[in-house]
């Protein structure tokens, strides 16, 4: 679980730093779901 959310940030991290900054809360949405799509 943790090695899943630690690949999800990690992502998120590196899709941010590529897309503009209204870009950067879907970016963070999407990795917010997928943390929560793996929880369950």
């Amino acid at each position: 679980m943790k090695r899943i959310c630690l690949l999800v940030l990690a992502s998120a991290a590196l899709l941010a730093g590529c897309n503009t900054v209204s870009g950067v809360g879907k970016d963070i949405k999407a990795g917010g779901q997928a943390v929560q799509n793996a929880a369950e």
